[in-house]
């Protein structure tokens, strides 16, 4: 018995990339995902280019994995896509701790996120 094949969860015009483990908090990777959401995938990724970010050149190859899956997977217009959706949500957050003055320790938190990019092709109408 094989498993059943699940339907498709984006419209047809869409396509997806989800990167689950980013070192980076969430707020500052919302920064970057707020500055590309609505672009062009090319004025995007010059954004992502010439960003001081340190987070942005992750996001950049997430970008760049989400075009490739418009084109190869779901044969999309490259030219035509935008970024449509660019959401973050939190992951796990790494527990270490620092010691402190009088033999105490303080906990330190290194939070993970996720982001999840959604390209759209527009028609030749809009």
């Amino acid at each position: 018995m094989a498993k059943q094949k699940q339907e498709r969860r984006l419209p047809a015009a869409e396509a997806m990339c989800k990167v689950r483990t980013l070192r980076t908090s969430p707020r500052k990777l919302n920064l970057v995902a707020q500055s590309i959401r609505g672009l062009n995938v090319q004025r995007a990724l010059n954004e992502l280019e010439f960003s001081h970010k340190r987070i942005a050149q992750d996001v950049r190859k997430a970008l760049y994995s989400a075009i490739s899956n418009a084109e190869n997977n779901h044969n999309l217009d490259i030219d035509s896509l935008v970024v449509a959706e660019a959401y973050v949500g939190k992951n796990l957050i790494m527990k270490r701790f620092s010691p402190r003055a009088r033999g105490r320790a303080t906990r330190v938190e290194k939070p993970f996120s996720e982001i999840t990019i959604v390209v759209r092709e527009l028609g030749e109408a809009a």
